[in-house]
């Protein structure tokens, strides 16, 4: 049965089939070919499987990142990062990653910072001679720290699941994605180095401080966020509802760009982007109920531990196999499914949850430009009209700067756990 389960998710994923879809269906030949049961269950366990108040967050991050970015923030970072950077060889490029960083930040989504870093930096490097090509390669690279630098939507989906703190993965993301940005940085500044690219720019800190200046309440939205949780203000739910709150008024009376009219279409998008994550979710906990029921959890678990009781080859191993589910499934859903397949596993084998979870959610977020099917590779190619192969390609010296980064976080679990330790 086990193999006939795969056989049908393998199957229809190669067919097309969205994913949401797929596990569903893949659960459902089970029930009433092999088990007897009644159908209805599958709408039973997705209700439960999404029935936490911790969910709400999800809307309300989405819902923060919209109102930010329509309220003139993404352009106010973009300065403040290219008057940070701009100075540099390839400042241009390296000012996409140190952006990604900061809209990251706000928006808890990669395919979210891709596409307002793609809407925004994407011509203006065309101009400066980075190449189209380049300057989406970059754009889609330096999306994916969207989902590891707090507020993270994916970390929301893992602290339910697992039953971990939220708060503890949200600070536990920032180094992570800290190291991510400085990686790319640095592929950029080889790469305009190698093709004689100058400087954009001369560094000023007038110009620093200006750019700070402006793009000040924009970039006090983390601060809010896990200083309120870590502070005992509101929990992550509320830090969201918070979040809203505070990316309207900086829109309408700071920045003055946010209009009452946008607010139904602003609303309207992210109905639909939450409606998307938690049906994915939802079908996720389906696909993950039936796992449990047939122990295979159980099962591999103890075949993993018959083969190494070694927590690096099993971290190793787990990298290889969420890079190759980070470019078949959504984020959040990858979590739903694999978290109780493989976190009791790291649990036999002393590897704190914490770890775990942030380190998942990185290689997620790296398997999202990993070919053939990255999501932000195609996010990115469907906003600059850059053929997907193109795109591949510009992003393969980025995806090799991020992979050596994943290593340097399985081999040190201090980068992730130093902050949310030091912080309690």
């Amino acid at each position: 049965m086990d193999y006939v389960l795969l056989g049908i998710f393998l199957g229809l994923t190669f067919l097309g089939v969205p994913v949401a879809y797929t596990l569903c269906l893949s659960v459902a030949a089970i029930l009433f070919f092999f088990m007897d049961k009644p159908l209805v269950m599958i709408s039973q366990i997705m209700f439960s499987g999404v029935d936490s108040f911790a969910f709400m967050a999800v809307p309300f991050f989405m819902l923060a990142g919209s109102f930010m970015s329509a309220g003139g923030v993404t352009q106010r970072l973009v300065n403040f990062s290219l008057s940070l950077v701009g100075s540099f060889r390839g400042g241009l490029a390296q000012t996409v990653s140190v952006s990604g960083c900061f809209f990251a930040a706000i928006s808890g989504s990669s395919a979210a910072t891709t596409a307002a870093l793609g809407t925004t930096m994407v011509n203006a490097m065309e101009k400066k001679g980075y190449g189209r090509e380049w300057a989406t390669g970059v754009v889609a690279s330096s999306g994916v720290v969207g989902i590891v630098i707090p507020p993270s939507i994916t970390m929301v989906v893992f602290g339910v699941i697992a039953d971990t703190s939220i708060g503890d993965l949200f600070v536990g993301g920032f180094i992570p994605g800290t190291m991510m940005g400085l990686s790319m940085m640095a592929v950029s500044w080889y790469l305009a180095k190698k093709r004689g690219l100058p400087s954009d720019g001369e560094f000023s800190v007038t110009g620093v401080v200006s750019a700070f200046k402006d793009s000040f309440f924009a970039l006090m939205t983390p601060v809010i966020i896990i200083g309120g949780i870590y502070g005992g203000i509101f929990t992550p739910t509320e830090a969201a509802a918070v979040a809203v709150v505070y990316g309207i008024l900086v829109g309408l009376f700071i920045f003055k760009e946010l209009k009452f009219r946008d607010f139904p279409q602003i609303i309207f998008q992210a109905v639909i982007g939450t409606t998307m994550i938690m049906f994915l979710v939802g079908a996720a906990n389906v696909f993950g109920w039936l796992l449990t029921s047939l122990q295979i959890p159980h099962r591999l678990g103890e075949f993993v531990v018959s083969v190494t009781s070694s927590p690096i080859m099993f971290l190793l191993a787990l990298n290889i196999l969420l890079l190759v589910a980070g470019t078949m499934v959504n984020a959040s859903a990858a979590v739903v499914i694999l978290t109780p397949i493989f976190l009791p596993v790291a649990k036999t084998l002393g590897i704190d949850p914490l770890f775990f979870g942030v380190l998942m959610v990185v290689n997620l977020a790296i398997g999202c430009i990993t070919p053939p099917v990255g999501l932000d590779l195609f996010v990115a190619s469907a906003i600059t009209k850059v053929p997907i192969e193109q795109v591949m390609k510009a992003s393969l010296p980025y995806l090799g700067a991020l992979l050596f980064t994943l290593i340097l976080l399985t081999l040190f679990p201090w980068f992730i756990t130093v902050l949310p330790y030091a912080l309690k």
